[in-house]
């Protein structure tokens, strides 16, 4: 991530964090309200968010749907059914939450916008990327991209009406996927990098974890299921 503005700050949290309060399935760092975690140590977990990493503001949590959907974060507590958003505002935290997905973090820069999409497959299809990149009105010389932790090609299989998809949509996508014994092996890393190259961003760094595979540090939806744990992925303006 050197190569994004020196302003312009991301994280992604872990499974994991010294004095998380949740427990299970959800050990210990969950930050999803919408899995059947305990509502308090969720927001126990946000506020060790918060201050731990010295958050400018509440993060602009959205209700992901798996959608196209991009907004610019408000400045609000209000929940907004979205996958994607950005600002150009210093201080606001865009957030998106991902057990096995794609975080696609971009910013411009000269480090004046910044923004981040919750892209799995469904994302992927549904244009969810091409739409916040479209938000920054700018060439792809001028940004840059770090692709966060995601379920990685050799864990993630998908049937063939998903493989059907991905190249209707585009016939390069056909690089993204690997037939072993008959089944079909999605790389959401490269498909995110299909999509990228089209908008001729050369600035992409990261792709080079696997959350179903890393259990000690992250929660996986493929791995364990409906009570699994979210991590949350952050970027922001100084």
């Amino acid at each position: 991530m050197d190569c994004f503005p020196s302003n312009v700050k991301l994280l992604s949290s872990q499974r994991f964090i010294d004095g998380g309060r949740s427990s299970g399935n959800f050990e210990n760092f969950n930050l999803a309200l919408h899995v059947n975690d305990s509502q308090d140590n969720v927001l126990e977990n946000r506020k060790i968010l918060r201050d731990r990493f010295d958050l400018p503001s509440e993060p602009v949590w959205m209700n992901q749907t798996h959608s196209s959907i991009c907004i610019d974060a408000p400045l609000t507590n209000a929940i907004i059914e979205a996958d994607a958003s950005y600002t150009s505002r210093v201080g606001v935290v865009s957030a998106i939450m991902t057990a096995d997905c794609l975080p696609v973090f971009v910013s411009k820069k000269n480090g004046t916008m910044v923004g981040v999409a919750h892209a799995g497959w469904r994302g992927l299809i549904s244009g969810v990327i091409e739409n916040l990149i479209s938000s920054f009105n700018s060439d792809g010389d001028n940004l840059v991209v770090h692709l966060g932790p995601a379920i990685s090609k050799n864990s993630f299989e998908v049937g063939d009406e998903v493989m059907r998809l991905f190249l209707a949509k585009n016939i390069n996508f056909e690089r993204s996927f690997t037939i072993k014994n008959n089944t079909n092996y999605l790389d959401l890393y490269d498909a995110a990098k299909v999509i990228l190259e089209g908008f001729q961003i050369k600035s992409i760094s990261g792709g080079d974890r696997c959350t179903f595979q890393e259990s000690s540090d992250f929660f996986s939806y493929r791995r364990d299921g409906v009570n699994s744990g979210r991590m949350a992925h952050l970027i922001w303006m100084s």
